[in-house]
């Protein structure tokens, strides 16, 4: 089975008082391995959505620094002239990263 190329991926999100993502914890690729737990605000995530990266939920394997325990896969949607940031197969009409703790 092919090793899929991830660039970052989501360990928590927060959510804003209106339902949008207001800012998520990730790790982003860097090279080989991946970076410290980085805070992405909304635009940032959405930003490289467009850029078409390759985003998912998961959690980090202890003790296996560039390990994960990868789940939903993240994407950007339009749903009545808005963008929505979706994981898995959600038909909502506000973000929801389904699998995502949120903090």
């Amino acid at each position: 089975m092919a090793k899929r190329k991830v660039d970052a991926v989501i360990e928590a999100v927060h959510y804003a008082s209106d339902g949008k993502v207001d800012w998520v914890r990730a790790y982003e690729r860097r090279g080989p391995t991946f970076s410290d737990r980085v805070l992405l605000d909304r635009h940032q995530l959405l930003e490289r959505l467009k850029a078409g990266k390759k985003i998912f939920i998961g959690q980090r394997v202890e003790y296996l620094s560039s390990t994960f325990d990868l789940q939903q896969p993240v994407s950007l949607a339009v749903r009545n002239a808005a963008e929505i940031v979706v994981a898995g197969e959600s038909a909502d009409i506000h973000d929801h990263l389904e699998g995502a703790p949120v903090i």
